[in-house]
Parts: structure tokens; C-alpha cells; sequence
């Protein structure tokens, strides 16, 4: 028996035990990864350098690109380094790090998305005050108050979680850091019932976002049905539909991975459960957001055409 004093790294579990499948593994995440990068990384760019794209919906899809790439960059490049290496050792301040950061990236997302639909709920709803209730202040306060929530919520959690003893070795049955797996360590009942009740703390915040949401689409629907124009319904059903779309992949995949059945537990569904919560919304949200938005597709494929045509000036990426 050991205690978590003790304990200078964990081991996490690795996707296969037969090397051609760990390489396996490790270019299906790499594929996956890459996409994300790309998918995010345009967006960033296409958003930052189009003064058109200056607006309090695109500011925040900046911020939700950002919080995308830090959610995948914490837990696939760990993974995919411990499968080419065919390791599964993580060090006690990295698991710490992953947790903390882990967190962060999806509390943050969470309140951000909050907050996106109450841009829209204005937009479509109070379009005549939107430049006062959403001036480049308020929108900067905004997503500062999300990514300091997401800090505090994380310092909570993580701070709780490694001040609890871990008595029963430190095998991890994920391939990343995960706060379920961690408490499964811990031996003392007493401190995992502290952790459950800030767990439930954070779900009623969940649950209150949740209803924010859902009375803001109430009211977007509302109006939008009054519309009497189907160019005007068309337009503000196309603003939304993406929006939608992510908090439903979002809170979708994190509802299935906290309300599992226990009895239905193994380590290959918890790998996959683990992968659609962390890894899909990241990859997929680029996607969901470039659909049908022609502005954003439009720079895009500027920022893709600007990138060919000055190949020259990236050696790393392109050969002559």
C-alpha cells in the first residue's frame, strides 16, 4: 500500500497491448489531432485578421477555438508520445497539470457557450440594443468571467482531489488523467464524499447554465416563428442551428460520460466514452461552425489560398 505522498507518477492505460495497434492507435489520434489543429487554427486566423469578422459572435468563437485546441492539446499528445513509445508513465505534476487544465478547457466552454447564446438570444430577440448590451467591454467581461470561471472551478476540483490520500497503487484505467479514475485510488470514504459534494455543486452551475440556455432558444423561437418573412427565418435559424449544434454535442457526450451505469463499466467503454467527451467536440466544433456560415467559409478558404500561394515562406510544411 502506498499513499499519495509516495507516489511520483501514475500509469495510464494504454490504447493496445500489441505494438502494430499502439502505432495504430497512435496515427488514428494523430489524424484526429491534426484535424483539430487545422479545424481551429483557420478559424483563429480567419476571425483575427478579417476586420468584418470583428463582431461579438465571432469574438467568442475565437475564444471557443481557443479553449477547442487547449482541450485536445491536454490529453491526445500525451497519449499518442506514451503509444510510439510504447510507455505508459505520466508524472504526478503532469497528471496534476492534466486534471487542472482538463478542467479548465471544459468548465470555460461550458459558460462560454452560455454566454454565446445569450449573444444570439440578443441578436434575434433585441436587435435594436445589441450594440450597447454587447459592446466590446461587455463582450470582453464576458469571456474573461468564463475563462475565470473555469480557472476557479478547476483550482477547486484539483486542489481537493490531490489533497485526498491515494492508498491503492496509482494504475490509471485511462489514457489520460481522468477525476473518476483518479478517486477509484483514493482510500479514505470521507474524502471521496467531499469530492462528490463539490461535484454536485458544480452540476447544479451546470444545470443553471443548462436552463439559461434553454429559455434563451425558448425566446429565439419564439420570435423567429412571428417572423413574416422566410428569408428573415431562414437567416436567424442559420445563426443559431450551429450554436445549437455544439452545446447538443457538448452536453450530450458529458451527460453520457457522468451518467453511465456503473454496472456497464469496463476499460474499453470507458476509453470510448472518455474519447467522445475530449476529443470529439474539439475536432467536430470547426466543422459545426463552418457548415453554413458563408462569411466564415469564405475566409477560411482565403487564409487556405494565402497559405498555398506563400508556400515558399513555410519549409517546414511545403517542398519546393
Amino acid at each position: 500500500m502506498s499513499n499519495s505522498s509516495s507516489i511520483s507518477e501514475f500509469l495510464l492505460l494504454p490504447f493496445a497491448d500489441m505494438r502494430e495497434l499502439q502505432l495504430l492507435h497512435f496515427a488514428l489520434f494523430l489524424g484526429i489531432y491534426l484535424a483539430a489543429l487545422l479545424g481551429n487554427g483557420l478559424i483563429l486566423t480567419a476571425v483575427a485578421y478579417d476586420h468584418r469578422l470583428h463582431t461579438p459572435m465571432y469574438f467568442f468563437l475565437l475564444n471557443l477555438a481557443l479553449l477547442d485546441l487547449g482541450c485536445i492539446s491536454t490529453t491526445l499528445p500525451k497519449a499518442m508520445a506514451n503509444s510510439l513509445w510504447d510507455t505508459r508513465a505520466i508524472s504526478y505534476s503532469g497528471c496534476v497539470a492534466q486534471v487542472f487544465l482538463l478542467l479548465l478547457f471544459l468548465a470555460a466552454e461550458y459558460f462560454l457557450l452560455t454566454v454565446m447564446s445569450y449573444d444570439r438570444y440578443v441578436a434575434i430577440c433585441k436587435p435594436l440594443h445589441y450594440g450597447s448590451l454587447l459592446g466590446s467591454r461587455a463582450c470582453a467581461q464576458m469571456a474573461a468571467a468564463a475563462w475565470g470561471s473555469g480557472v476557479l472551478y478547476a483550482l477547486l476540483h484539483t486542489a481537493n482531489i490531490f489533497l485526498i490520500p491515494l492508498c491503492r497503487g496509482n494504475t490509471v484505467d485511462q489514457f489520460f488523467c481522468e477525476i473518476p479514475q483518479i478517486l477509484k485510488l483514493s482510500c479514505l470514504e470521507s474524502d471521496y464524499l467531499r469530492e462528490v459534494a463539490l461535484v454536485f455543486i458544480g452540476d447544479c452551475l451546470v444545470f443553471g447554465c443548462f436552463v439559461f440556455i434553454l429559455v434563451s432558444y425558448v425566446q429565439i423561437f419564439r420570435v423567429v416563428l412571428r417572423m413574416p418573412s422566410e428569408q428573415g427565418r431562414h437567416k436567424a435559424f442559420s445563426m443559431c442551428l450551429p450554436h445549437l449544434a455544439v452545446v447538443s454535442l457538448f452536453l450530450s457526450t458529458a451527460m453520457f460520460a457522468c451518467l453511465k451505469p456503473p454496472s456497464i463499466s469496463s476499460p474499453s467503454l470507458d476509453l470510448v466514452v472518455a474519447v467522445l467527451y475530449s476529443v470529439m467536440p474539439p475536432t467536430l466544433n470547426p466543422f459545426i461552425y463552418s457548415i453554413k456560415n458563408q462569411e466564415l467559409k469564405r475566409d477560411i478558404r482565403k487564409v487556405i489560398l494565402w497559405i498555398f500561394l506563400n508556400s515558399d515562406k513555410f519549409p517546414f510544411f511545403f517542398q519546393k
